[in-house]
């Protein structure tokens, strides 16, 4: 009987073990994170004090992994909103240079996504004018080529009268019948001629905007040419001396990307000073005048924890919260301050202490049971 007894208390024991945390999990204080469960739990759980009960099996099917928590100096980093924008020196727009109608070029109208290169014909241009304007530049083009007519006939006699007539009289006239011939050329030009529109850059085409036939007016933007490995990211910082300040930086979209640091400016633009950084990758993902968000790493530093982000949570009060492991079946959840290092960790400066084991792969998983 005693001996039944006593193999009752243990399990007993064993029974509690699996409910109360191990003492490796404190706060940032040192207090203790161990409380005890108000009821044991063989599966997955929610206990009643707010942490989790997983069961061995079940953790390695959710594929849990966790780290010990170590205290370090790490670089200070800060968020900048951005907008990508064509490299000046990878890249080109081009603008209509009068008003005209759009006719396809030798190879037809390209569209966007178009692989183009320098100097290819991307549409002609052909000029377009009022009936007014039209009928005027007509009746100058008759003038200027009568008067051309006249101008030949008096060259041909001085030139054939050279040596009794002066040799300025004869060299004035042949720069007369000059200008008046790229004159009539000009104004022939305008009436019927026409210009090739050609890729300024070679690249692809970020936008299109012709049809056959189209007309345009002076200026209106009718391609633009990107760099599919080049990019420009504008960024808005709240302070020019940034600059000064940062050492590297990197994409939250695309963390395989190189940014470098280009220039500040140093006038406001929409209240906020623009920072220049060139991003380049092998094909950059990224679309022109997309938004996206700059981690710059700047050159003071902060003590912290450093983790990988997908260990941070939200609990249902919003706040962010780490997953402790407590035992070998228990994680509790410890609300954290933290701030992005890069694209892809964070530093903890708040809420956690070093030797906890923290949930860095499955804590989305572990944050979903109730």
């Amino acid at each position: 009987m005693k001996t039944q007894l006593k193999t009752l208390a243990l399990a007993a024991c064993l029974a509690c073990a699996t409910v109360f945390a191990s003492p490796g999990a404190h706060g940032p204080n040192g207090e203790h994170l161990d409380g005890a469960a108000s009821t044991s739990a063989s599966g997955l759980a929610r206990l009643p004090d707010g942490s989790v009960n997983v069961p061995k099996l079940a953790q390695r099917r959710m594929a849990i992994r966790t780290i010990k928590a170590e205290a370090g100096e790490h670089p200070v980093t800060i968020e900048l909103n951005a907008r990508t924008a064509i490299d000046p020196n990878a890249g080109g727009r081009v603008q209509a240079p009068f008003a005209g109608r759009i006719e396809p070029g030798p190879q037809g109208l390209p569209v966007a996504g178009q692989v183009v290169r320098k100097g290819q014909v991307l549409a002609i241009l052909r000029p377009v004018a009022s009936a007014a304007e039209r009928g005027g530049q007509q009746a100058t083009l008759a003038d200027l080529r009568a008067n051309r007519s006249l101008l030949e006939q008096r060259v041909k006699r001085l030139e054939a009268l050279e040596g009794s007539v002066a040799q300025k009289d004869i060299d004035a006239a042949r720069a007369e019948l000059a200008s008046l011939s790229g004159r009539e050329k000009a104004i022939a030009m305008a009436v019927g001629g026409a210009e090739a529109i050609v890729a300024p850059a070679g690249g692809v085409l970020a936008s299109a905007q012709v049809l056959a036939g189209q007309i345009v007016e002076s200026r209106d933007i009718l391609f633009e040419v990107v760099d599919p490995e080049r990019m420009l990211v504008e960024a808005s910082a709240p302070d020019a001396s940034l600059a000064g300040s940062i050492q590297s930086a990197s994409l939250t979209q695309v963390p395989g990307a190189q940014l470098k640091l280009l220039g500040v400016g140093r006038s406001l633009r929409d209240g906020a000073i623009p920072v220049q950084f060139q991003a380049r990758s092998l094909g950059l993902p990224l679309a022109l005048g997309q938004p996206v968000t700059v981690l710059a790493r700047l050159k003071t530093s902060a003590k912290g924890i450093a983790l990988p982000a997908s260990a941070l949570v939200r609990n249902p009060s919003n706040e962010t919260v780490v997953w402790i492991k407590s035992g070998a079946m228990r994680f509790i959840a410890q609300p954290v301050e933290a701030q992005p290092l890069d694209a892809h960790t964070v530093v903890v400066t708040k809420g956690l202490s070093p030797e906890n084991r923290v949930v860095v792969a499955g804590a989305a998983l572990i944050n979903q049971i109730r």
